[in-house]
């Protein structure tokens, strides 16, 4: 079993920066990737970044690279997604979520995470 817990959202302008936060808890977290996802209303819930537990390898989707980093502190257990330049198109809530090994590779795919925290809103005004 592995807990999440999303913190760092808020309000902001466009072009503003964010860091969220992920703690994650749990047993044999070395063997998770952990991934960011986003969901605005009305929407599907699309793939932001992921991250190896190691910190060795990251991927980011389309809409954010360049714009937002993910980093690992393994001494923390705490993942964190740095947004910047952020444009009111970004305005979502923020999940992050656990993907078992089984899953390793298939990034994009939300169902194929086991565990997710509770989100965090980010909303960018213009």
């Amino acid at each position: 079993q592995v807990q999440l817990v999303e913190t760092g959202g808020g309000l902001v302008q466009s072009g503003a920066s964010l860091r969220l936060s992920c703690v994650v808890s749990g047993r044999a977290l070395s063997t998770y990737d952990i991934g960011w996802f986003r969901q605005a209303p009305g929407k599907d819930r699309d793939f932001v970044a992921v991250i190896t537990w190691s910190g060795m390898s990251t991927y980011y989707g389309d809409s954010v690279k360049g714009r937002f980093t993910i980093s690992i502190d393994n001494a923390k257990n705490t993942v964190y997604l740095q947004m910047n330049s952020l444009k009111p198109e970004d305005t979502a809530v923020y999940y992050c979520a656990a993907q078992p090994p089984k899953y390793s590779g298939n990034y994009i795919y939300p169902q194929l995470y086991d565990y997710w925290g509770q989100g965090t809103q980010v909303t960018v005004s213009s």
